[in-house]
């Protein structure tokens, strides 16, 4: 008898056998039915008020851009005549609108960097002091962000006011410095710096409270390594806090572009309900045209043209967005 036959044969395991087709396309039994619906309706009652609040008006501002529409059309003395895009050409021909379009790019800009940069700082700050201290700083923060804008409009008329002015009074008490009675308000150019800071104390505490939130994401670790590699405070801001906030920064950069390319309340009051042209932006300068000028036509046409350069700037917004989202 030979190995051969006294060897016990090997029992093979039988192939497992493949799934069938599709079979883990097959729907689950407890899936709900319709589920796509679901979020649709939840958002149906928000977008029916936005619908309603929005869509109107800004369907009347079309229709009233591409039209003949003075006191005569409002009072019904004369039908309203469409006119095509003669509102558009009067409006872009018009050497004084180019004026202000600079004169409001140049205004959001400035007050859009400086909010963020002191913005960053404060934040930056507020992590670095006890805990009683960042309460305290966080409560007049808050309380600064919620005060209304007429009221903070009229503490800064106070704050700067020519005769009777804390801040002349201030910056009389350095050595040659001599401005009682100097006026923020006789040029264009200090006057709007004046408005601009009034602008960014009202944005700063969002700004600040929101940064704040973001650098307590910044993983700890991330910094210690960066230390233990060489780097110095601003390298580790630089290479580690910045790129963990860059979705944070770029929200609140593109949101203080809308705000303050919108401006209103802050140059109006300031001025007293009649901005002289070398106060003019945008939507006061719309505002003009169409209720001390009476052409509400060509005020509809601003107020569209400007509604059109901030949707410019949303989608430069969505874009960043989507590059960060691509990216993570």
């Amino acid at each position: 008898m030979s190995a051969a036959d006294t060897t016990t044969p090997v029992k093979v395991p039988p192939p497992r056998q493949a799934p069938p087709p599709h079979a883990a396309e097959r729907p689950r039994a407890n899936q709900p039915s319709g589920g796509t619906a679901v979020p649709w309706l939840l958002l149906a009652p928000c977008l029916l008020i936005l619908a309603l609040v929005m869509g109107y008006p800004l369907a009347r501002l079309v229709t009233l851009s591409f039209q003949k529409f003075g006191q005569s059309q409002l009072w019904g003395f004369q039908p309203a005549e469409s006119v095509g895009f003669d509102n558009f050409a009067k409006v872009l021909g018009d050497g004084e609108f180019w004026t202000v379009v600079v004169r409001t790019i140049v205004f959001a800009a400035g007050a859009v960097v400086f909010t963020m940069v002191v913005g960053m700082a404060i934040a930056l700050l507020l992590q670095r002091v006890s805990g009683w201290l960042k309460v305290l700083i966080n409560i007049v923060l808050v309380a600064s962000w919620g005060m209304p804008v007429i009221v903070a409009t009229t503490v800064f008329k106070w704050l700067f006011d020519s005769d009777y002015g804390v801040f002349n009074a201030l910056l009389s008490k350095l050595p040659g410095v001599e401005m009682i009675g100097h006026n923020w308000f006789a040029s264009g150019p200090e006057g709007l710096a004046v408005i601009m800071l009034l602008v960014v104390w009202g944005a700063v505490p969002f700004v600040v409270i929101t940064l704040s939130a973001g650098l307590t994401q910044v993983p700890k670790e991330l910094e210690e390594a960066a230390r233990l590699d060489g780097a110095g405070s601003w390298g580790v801001f630089r290479y580690v806090t910045l790129p963990v906030l860059k979705p944070i920064i770029v929200m609140l950069t593109t949101l203080s572009v809308i705000w303050d390319m919108g401006v209103f309340p802050q140059v109006f009051v300031m001025r007293g309900g009649h901005p002289e042209p070398e106060f003019q932006v945008l939507n006061t300068y719309s505002y003009d045209r169409a209720f001390v000028v009476n052409d509400y036509a060509q005020g509809s046409a601003i107020a569209l043209i400007t509604v059109l350069l901030l949707l410019g700037v949303v989608a430069v917004y969505m874009r960043q967005m989507l590059k960060i989202g691509e990216v993570e």
